[in-house]
């Protein structure tokens, strides 16, 4: 748990690319919103891992939706459906469970629909959110939390000086 959010920081305080910062928090709330339990989402999180994101904002991210998802499970539940009894696409969803493997993924699961169409809908507004995140951060936030004694005394303390030794060291 470490290690992804003291990578986070280092990027956020670092010259990384704040679109790959902030692609890698929207897509890994995309991930986290949907159930563990399906093909899909190996498929996207395997996808997701060969993209050029910060690897330690989408863990991170992806905890936080997780974290999220069963508060939001019912309003998955009801977008879900409403996709899956839409009258135009049923001959769609018909066709796509006649595929092989297709029905692994569980794209019937009014959850596993609602929470992917979700996800991808918040995607654009999580990405904007975070990018104003990170340049709010580098900018002003950055800078004010190295100057409080509190991070300071903390920095202090020889449990945390070796794991941010360790974490650097990589």
């Amino acid at each position: 748990m470490f290690k992804p959010l003291a990578k986070l920081l280092k990027a956020l305080s670092s010259n990384k690319d704040p679109g790959a910062i902030a692609c890698a928090f929207a897509c890994g709330v995309l991930l986290g919103f949907m159930p563990k339990d399906n093909a899909l989402w190996y498929v996207l999180f395997i996808f997701m891992f060969f993209m050029r994101i910060q690897r330690g904002a989408f863990v991170l991210s992806v905890i936080v939706g997780a974290l999220a998802a069963p508060l939001l499970d019912p309003t998955f539940d009801l977008v879900g459906a409403y996709i899956l009894t839409l009258p135009q696409a049923r001959d769609t969803y018909i066709r796509l469970l006649d595929i092989p493997g297709v029905a692994f993924t569980r794209f019937n699961n009014t959850i596993v629909m609602g929470s992917l169409a979700c996800g991808v809908a918040a995607y654009i507004p999580l990405y904007l959110l975070a990018r104003g995140f990170v340049f709010l951060w580098r900018r002003y936030i950055g800078a004010a939390m190295r100057k409080l004694k509190f991070i300071q005394m903390i920095k202090q303390i020889p449990l945390i000086e070796k794991i941010a030794a360790a974490v650097s060291g990589d």
